[in-house]
């Protein structure tokens, strides 16, 4: 069907939907989309980077082109203006530089969505074209900075996007007095967070989620990427019947573990399959099993004279692994030591239409919290979407946050 769009805006929403269709399978690479237009801004072409190490965004639209209009192709592109959401790539990779392949087929405008920030492009391919005498644009728009924002902030920080997930009551808590909390959600919510999981590089939960849940943490079904399965366990207490010890072999799986952590149960969990990364501590809030005594004291944030391993540490190593999108499942005190250090990026929530009160009933974040209520929404960027009988709220961290 012919697309024709009313602004170059227009056009640069489409490309920014088509590049949204590649997240999860491009990574570590930024999700691209692309739309060669008329000058009657009438679609000729489009494309988006399907997969890593595949053609790109730019490449993709030119081929369509040709492929739409045969011996016709060569003289609409001379004529053409490329809309693109991110700057394209005047380096070799795993394919040639774009900006090559926008000379060779003589495209005299580009209308570039925002600057790639790697550090080995960042302007580079937009004074390329320049320099060949191509009319570059460069929009510097929102919706592009945002579509390539885990990309940038692994690029520019060496550190993945933070996300994180729970499910929560109406009354705001993830568990009963009793620590009951399945299930909380619809089974429609619990579909979308396979979903996510199936585009993340790795799926994070603290040890107390491992001993009380069981979980699996697995995509079920299989998305596009096979997330790291990884357990914050500072004294190596991942029991070995666990069924993420038990499939170890099959999806993998890390225990972050402390300096002091059982090394007689480390070399057990190894001989399974697990990866143990041993990493340094850092202070904690303690905090409660939920109906405890304790409870009313941890969420006062009592400091702990324990520690737990590291968050930043274990962000700096799965930057190393060029990791881009990581989600952390829980529970309250790993999302509060979280929040605490400010790590969080986007934020996912279930709200199921229950209540459950109590004292003694969990809320989703503990840690030590804030001292005043802000003054401004600490999320943007925010959707609100009805799942079954669920609402699905999510957003990104304002900056400052």
């Amino acid at each position: 069907m012919d697309l024709a769009f009313a602004t170059i805006d227009e056009a640069l929403a489409h490309a920014i939907a088509l590049a949204e269709r590649g997240i999860g399978h491009v990574e570590p690479n930024p999700p691209v989309g692309a739309v060669l237009l008329d000058r009657n801004l009438q679609c000729i072409g489009e494309g988006f980077h399907q997969r890593f190490g595949g053609a790109h965004a730019e490449v993709e639209a030119i081929a369509d082109t040709r492929r739409r209009f045969g011996n016709r192709a060569a003289d609409l592109l001379r004529q053409a203006t490329l809309c693109v959401t991110l700057e394209p790539c005047a380096h070799f990779g795993k394919t040639p530089p774009c900006t090559d392949a926008i000379l060779q087929a003589a495209i005299p405008r580009v209308v570039v969505g925002c600057v790639d920030p790697s550090p080995h492009a960042a302007g580079r391919g937009i004074e390329r074209l320049r320099d060949a005498g191509v009319e570059v644009t460069v929009l510097d728009a929102p919706s592009a900075r945002e579509l390539i924002e885990p990309f940038a902030k692994r690029v520019t920080t060496g550190r993945p996007f933070v996300l994180v997930k729970w499910a929560m009551t109406l009354d705001g808590r993830i568990a009963t007095r009793t620590g009951h909390s399945q299930w909380i959600s619809s089974e429609t919510s619990r579909q979308r967070v396979h979903t996510l999981r199936g585009r993340v590089d790795a799926v994070v939960v603290g040890i107390g989620t491992v001993l009380k849940d069981d979980p699996l943490l697995t995509a079920r079904p299989p998305g596009p990427r096979r997330a790291l399965r990884v357990v914050l366990d500072t004294h190596a207490r991942l029991p070995l019947d666990s069924r993420l010890v038990r499939t170890a072999a099959e999806w993998p799986v890390m225990a972050a573990v402390g300096p002091t952590a059982d090394e007689d149960h480390i070399r057990r969990l190894r001989h399974c399959g697990v990866e143990v990364l041993v990493l340094p501590l850092e202070e904690q809030t303690a905090v409660a099993s939920p109906g405890s005594d304790r409870f009313d004291e941890c969420r006062r944030d009592a400091p702990s004279a324990a520690g737990h391993v590291s968050l930043a540490a274990l962000l700096d190593e799965f930057g190393r692994r060029d990791f881009t999108n990581v989600l952390f499942e829980g529970g309250a005190h790993v999302f509060g030591a979280l929040a605490d250090a400010r790590l969080i990026d986007e934020w996912h929530v279930f709200i199921a239409p229950k209540i459950v009160g109590g004292d003694g009933a969990l809320p989703p974040v503990l840690g030590r919290g804030r001292e005043r209520v802000p003054e401004r929404p600490s999320l943007r960027s925010m959707r609100v979407e009805c799942l079954g009988s669920d609402l699905y709220v999510t957003g990104r961290t304002v900056t400052g946050h």
